[in-house]
């Protein structure tokens, strides 16, 4: 699963620079180019975005008027060759600051960005899934389907219902984004879904056949969160 985006830029070089930027990450999926905020304010009112790059001069409706009408609930990344915009864009939560003409490297910062915030948001209480980093994409996970998470030395490995996912993504990036009481820290080594335990005994945990150990470091916050107890 990739992170839709949308440009909005007025200048052919600048959104074809934008266009070939983002075909160099493949989890980022272009799905439209405006020249103009007006034609992006009725695109934003019937279509959803997870990313919007946008210029600030773009014509009637300049790139700040277009946040403050839309309100879209969505990152955004500001790309302009006016530095005297920036308080003005962090004023209305903006991801990241692009001043033209910008490197690779400098997008690929605030993609980052917007990525991270993206997946910290997608395990907010009434969000259902995560997107985990794996190779050159990402992966949609639903918090439901987590079976287990199992450290591998640089790596971690995502057990789920279907499927095995491997990535760099850390267990404080997993803690940070999953709620404790969905996917919960037992180990150094381990993290695992709370509602496929099948059983618990001398602090191992039973899942799906596999056998999972509950460290001293973890015990007391994970019988806390079964029983409502610390584990004897």
């Amino acid at each position: 699963m990739g992170i839709s985006c949308i440009i909005v830029e007025d200048e052919p070089l600048a959104q074809e620079r934008l266009r070939n930027y983002i075909s160099r990450l493949p989890y980022l999926q272009l799905a439209a180019c405006f020249e103009n905020g007006i034609d992006a304010l009725v695109y934003l009112k019937s279509n959803t975005t997870d990313l919007i790059f946008l210029d600030i001069n773009i014509g009637e409706l300049s790139g700040i008027r277009l946040l403050e009408t839309a309100h879209p609930p969505c990152e955004v990344i500001i790309t302009t060759a006016y530095h005297e915009y920036a308080l003005k864009g962090f004023d209305l939560n903006v991801t990241d600051y692009l001043l033209k003409p910008f490197t690779f490297e400098r997008f690929v910062q605030a993609v980052d960005k917007a990525q991270a915030s993206l997946a910290k948001s997608s395990a907010a209480p009434g969000k259902k899934y995560i997107f985990v980093k794996t190779e050159y994409r990402l992966e949609k996970v639903m918090l439901s389907d987590i079976l287990y998470i199992e450290g591998m030395r640089d790596y971690r490995k995502v057990h789920t219902i279907a499927k095995k996912i491997m990535t760099l993504q850390t267990f404080r990036e997993f803690e940070q984004n999953i709620p404790p009481a969905i996917v919960c820290r037992v180990h150094k080594s381990y993290m695992v879904g709370i509602d496929k335990i099948d059983a618990i005994e001398r602090d191992e945990i039973s899942i799906a056949g596999n056998i999972i150990p509950i460290s001293e470091t973890y015990k007391k916050a994970f019988y806390q969160i079964v029983v409502g107890g610390s584990g004897k």
